[in-house]
């Protein structure tokens, strides 16, 4: 009887739950939501804490057992009532699943990470395996896991790009190649674009460029240019007068040589921004003759995510020096790398070079087993397939909606952009949340 009791308590509590949360749709569209197509596939049965209990230890008027996510997620300003948290508990491919057996679609792929689908049975199944056998090692001793997945990917990159780093992030991906470029150049300045993001760490925090991501924190010698963002840059479309302006800092804004340039191809955080085409060759040439390296973060844009190409910097018909990726590497597995050439790798053999967890056996399995899916299932050609399709739906869209100012991306690497006057670009910020 006690057991009963407690299911049907259990039962009642999801039910209130949920009547709030579909209550906090209302206000958001008075449309019936479309029905997601057949999916074979029933969550199991959950019975963890419900989305008001879990919120509950993260309010900021509690004792805090976890940090603030920050007003821009769990706030959301100006709705009556406020839309209800979600609370995720169970994944399988593209679908993900709340407390009440709902089933949602990831447009989001968990921030951009998961290049294979939620819970993918070859890369769980490597996962588990190797968990089995070991799950922890460093590259202080062999392992053929780390050297597996190292030569598989060196073998996806162009030209002398050879040597693997494994991290355990985007953010410690991109410190360590700004570390390599300074290493190697004998140079401090590092140049970055407006509008960019590189990490949260007190380095990467230099190297990006949105103040919702930014703490009042010395940020070393760093240089921002102008962004060539072809809808809202000063410029358009017109690479050579973004990298004219590059060249213009190098020579006003720094001693004339520096350590280098890194940028992503699309910029995921800033919105979407693919770079004014042509613009990194241009720059390239540039930052290589001022004695710097260049660095293509490809934390969100790598593996294949444009469609057209496997890396976003082949999209901009460049090689760079030192690639950092992390995000889809490892399809939701804490796991960066760091791939460079030789010559620059080199630089790092002066002193000790070690990550504790970087090329675990357990992420390193998992990371192999990522490159295998996403080639025997061909994802990149199902994001330049279901990417084209979706942005010529998202065309027709604008068409017929003014509030859609801009439609932008490659691939499923896609954003829209929403503004009150399209003439202005006025961000619609309240029409957005």
């Amino acid at each position: 009887m006690a057991t009963q009791r407690n299911l049907l308590s259990r039962s009642l509590q999801a039910a209130k739950s949920r009547c709030r949360y579909h209550q906090s749709l209302r206000g958001i569209s008075s449309a019936a939501a479309p029905e997601l197509p057949p999916f074979g596939y029933e969550p199991k049965p959950y019975h963890g804490p419900l989305a008001d209990q879990v919120l509950e230890k993260r309010k900021k008027d509690k004792e805090v057992h976890l940090h603030s996510v920050g007003a821009s997620f769990l706030d959301i300003p100006s709705q009556d009532p406020p839309p209800a948290a979600l609370n995720i508990v169970e994944g399988k491919m593209q679908y993900l699943f709340d407390e009440s057996g709902k089933r949602y679609l990831d447009a989001f792929a968990g921030i951009v990470t998961v290049s294979c689908g939620h819970c993918h049975p070859d890369v769980l199944g490597a996962i588990v395996e190797q968990s089995k056998l070991l799950q922890h090692t460093t590259t202080i001793y062999l392992h053929h896991a780390i050297a597996d997945f190292a030569e598989e990917l060196a073998s996806k990159m162009p030209g002398n790009l050879k040597v693997v780093y494994f991290v355990n992030s985007g953010t410690e991906a991109n410190e360590l190649a700004m570390l390599m470029a300074r290493l190697y150049s004998g140079n401090l300045s590092m140049l970055a674009l407006r509008n960019a993001y590189h990490g949260g760490s007190a380095s990467t925090i230099g190297l990006t460029a949105l103040n919702t991501w930014k703490y009042p924190i010395p940020q070393g010698e760093i240089h921002h240019v102008v962004n060539p963002n072809p809808y809202r840059g000063v410029f358009g479309s017109d690479a050579n007068q973004y990298a004219e302006d590059v060249k213009d800092h190098i020579d006003h804004g720094t001693s004339g040589q520096v350590a280098g340039f890194i940028a992503e191809t699309i910029q995921g955080v800033g919105g979407a921004v693919e770079l004014a085409p042509g613009y990194l060759k241009l720059v390239y040439d540039i930052v290589r003759k001022a004695g710097g390296v260049c660095i293509a973060d490809e934390v969100q844009t790598g593996f294949g995510r444009t469609g057209s190409h496997y890396w976003g910097f082949e999209t901009q018909g460049v090689t760079p020096d030192i690639v950092t990726m992390a995000k889809g590497i490892g399809n939701g597995l804490p796991l960066g790398a760091v791939v460079t050439t030789p010559a620059i790798a080199n630089v790092m053999a002066q002193k000790i070079q070690f990550n504790t967890f970087g090329g675990n056996p357990v992420c390193s399995a998992g990371g192999l087993a990522v490159l295998k899916v996403l080639d025997k299932e061909q994802r990149q050609k199902h994001c330049a397939d279901v990417g084209s399709h979706l942005i010529q739906r998202l065309r027709d869209l604008q068409q017929r909606h003014d509030l859609i100012g801009d439609v932008r991306g490659r691939g499923l690497m896609v954003g829209i952009e929403l503004v009150t006057d399209r003439k202005e670009k006025t961000p619609a910020k309240a029409e957005t949340a």
